[in-house]
């Protein structure tokens, strides 16, 4: 988290975080703070974060915690709202049941939002697709972690 305080990142999301409980804090040094709002589980696994730089942390108009997989910040920013969603999709080896699940969670909740909102979504999704990596050798899977 040290990190974030020496890049200029206003926003940035973490997944796995394997926090447990639900929250908000600030962190950092002052004048590099950053206000962390997260939602972990029971059993240390799995979690999903996003901190916001002191500068925007009074602009959080709510914080929707659906599970340790999901979370939805809203920002006013100027005069639009912002909603950031951070995501951490069930690892291969999880039933498809869980994994279509989450996935018809999160459409929905992207869905809701309405048109006249800004979204922005970051992410482990542990996505594949297909059966078969032939033909894409040096690929690899990008975790967008840091929005801005």
């Amino acid at each position: 988290m040290e990190a974030l305080a020496e890049r200029p990142i206003d926003v940035a999301c973490v997944q796995d975080t394997r926090w447990r409980g639900s929250g908000c804090r600030f962190f950092g040094a002052i004048g590099k703070r950053y206000k962390l709002f997260w939602m972990g589980s029971k059993a240390k696994s799995d979690g999903v974060g996003i901190s916001v730089a002191e500068k925007w942390a009074d602009s959080v108009v709510s914080v929707e915690r659906h599970s340790e997989r999901v979370l939805i910040l809203k920002m006013v920013l100027g005069d639009c709202l912002l909603n950031v969603f951070t995501v951490y999709a069930p690892q291969s080896g999880k039933p498809d049941e869980e994994k279509e699940s989450f996935l018809d969670d999160v459409f929905h909740l992207v869905s809701c939002i309405p048109q006249n909102e800004m979204v922005v979504f970051a992410g482990n999704v542990n996505g594949h697709i297909g059966s078969s990596n032939v033909g894409y050798d040096g690929t690899h899977t990008i975790r967008y972690e840091m929005l801005f």
